[in-house]
């Protein structure tokens, strides 16, 4: 009779008998039963001697004699650092249907011009494959193509092809016959993970693994998967808009933060570069409560539109909700505005959005939303063509932050001829002497101190 043990679908943790919350990591309700593995003693018995690891002074280690290769996908290659390293694993995560097959089919048919590319297909047929490569145009006869799910069968393919960039989509599809549990199971996606990459180390091809997300929006699995490949990447976006966001979370070979913006059509995945202005294509400068945000994701600097609206509630506890941006930091804020400046929003609901399902995860945000806020209360638009940006602070001072010549010259590319910034940042910005692209006159700057400061300068 064979042993069963359960094992926590989030951590890893084995237990001998079944608990509706994991010991380790606390998640509920992710424990499922599974057989025990054979088991291999390690022991005298094993073999005595291993082969000593080959060492060498760092010096006489010779540079990567392989270029990274370009995707021909210009947001693409941003992400991953100027493009995709030879003999790396790169994650890609996202919810269901935002796109990610897509854009690495249309990678792989790029990278397909140079080279030999596998695409491994767990969840589609190679039928399916090729209707979505014939309307995004991606059919090339160095693109392969296989169906299967089959780790061992994956891996015999890989040695037998000798491919440069191997695609897996998904990990989580993915099974091992020398395993009994079930595909998606932490023990699945942690080994087949595993011999994928060191396959990959070995022979030197990329592989790029897909993977799911949870309705958390986590990459699903056990975390060690993000702590064993070389990049994750994070599609996000919502629905309702046609861009995208690739967010590079870890990148061992170029900047983590960095952000692609792309654009869905019916030819797949368009690259947008001037994203500032896709942004802020329909915004009227006449309204109250609604101020330009110059922020930093990454390297790039961008600019969203950041609306707030206030309204008298009608529950005992003011509702404060907010979309694309912090929750909590938002609630933050509207303390700092009702003890700091006076602003009585006990009695008053108060809703924040970042137009465009853009998310915004830097401090910088913080001025935009409290001056939002403010402008939405006294039904004062801000001052035309001024934008702003800043962190606050608890006793209502701004705070600088991080590259305010980059935000600044995006601004002046745009037009905007003031910007609202810290007075801690005015000097950096100062010596930069950024110009407006037409006119070639300067940007004019309004330093704020403190958040009473910041409304005395920019709304009208």
């Amino acid at each position: 009779m064979s042993k069963t043990v359960f094992v926590c679908q989030a951590c890893g943790a084995v237990s001998r008998k079944w608990q509706g919350q994991c010991g380790d990591c606390g998640e509920w309700n992710c424990i499922s039963e599974q057989k025990a593995p054979a088991t291999r003693l390690r022991g005298k018995s094993a073999s005595k001697v291993s082969a000593a690891l080959a060492t060498q002074p760092i010096t006489a280690v010779g540079r990567e004699a392989h270029q990274r290769r370009s995707t021909a996908i210009e947001e693409l290659d941003r992400v991953l650092g100027g493009g995709l390293v030879p003999a790396s694993a790169v994650l890609m995560g996202g919810a269901p249907g935002i796109g990610k097959s897509t854009l690495l089919l249309q990678a792989s048919c790029q990278l397909s011009r140079g080279q030999r590319v596998l695409y491994i297909t767990g969840e589609e047929s190679v039928e399916q494959v090729r209707l979505r490569a014939e309307r995004i145009n991606a059919l090339h006869d160095n693109l392969t193509i296989a169906a299967g799910i089959e780790l061992e069968a994956m891996l015999e393919t890989i040695t037998s092809l000798r491919p440069q960039v191997v695609v897996v989509d998904s990990i989580q599809t993915t099974v091992s016959n020398g395993l009994t549990s079930a595909p998606g199971t932490v023990s699945q996606v942690r080994d087949c993970a595993a011999a994928l990459i060191q396959s990959a180390k070995q022979m030197g091809h990329a592989v790029i693994l897909v993977g799911h997300v949870t309705k958390e929006g986590a990459l699903a699995g056990p975390r060690v998967l993000e702590h064993m490949v070389d990049c994750v990447l994070y599609f996000e976006g919502d629905r309702g808009h046609a861009h995208r966001m690739l967010r590079a979370v870890k990148n061992r070979f170029g900047p983590a933060g960095e952000v692609g913006i792309f654009e869905m059509s019916d030819a797949g995945l368009q690259g947008v570069r001037d994203a500032s202005r896709l942004f802020l294509h329909e915004r009227s400068e006449e309204m109250a409560g609604s101020v330009v945000l110059a922020c930093m994701e990454g390297t790039r600097p961008l600019l969203v539109e950041v609306q707030a609206l206030a309204a008298p509630t009608v529950y005992a506890t003011p509702k404060r909700s907010a979309v694309g941006i912090d929750p909590n930091r938002v609630a933050m804020l509207m303390a700092i505005l009702e003890r700091r400046i006076g602003l009585p929003l006990a009695q008053h609901d108060v809703y924040i959005n970042v137009v465009g399902g853009v998310r915004v995860v830097e401090p910088a945000a913080d001025l935009a939303v409290v001056m939002a806020v403010i402008s939405a209360w006294r039904d004062q638009p801000p001052l035309a063509k001024t934008a702003l940006f800043g962190e606050v602070g608890l006793t209502g001072e701004v705070r600088p932050v991080s590259q305010p010549e980059a935000r600044v010259r995006e601004l002046a590319s745009l037009g905007f001829s003031r910007v609202l910034l810290p007075k801690a940042n005015r000097d950096r910005v100062a010596k930069a002497d950024i110009r407006l692209r037409d006119s070639g006159e300067a940007v004019r700057m309004l330093p704020a101190a403190t958040v009473a400061d910041a409304v005395q300068g920019i709304l009208r």
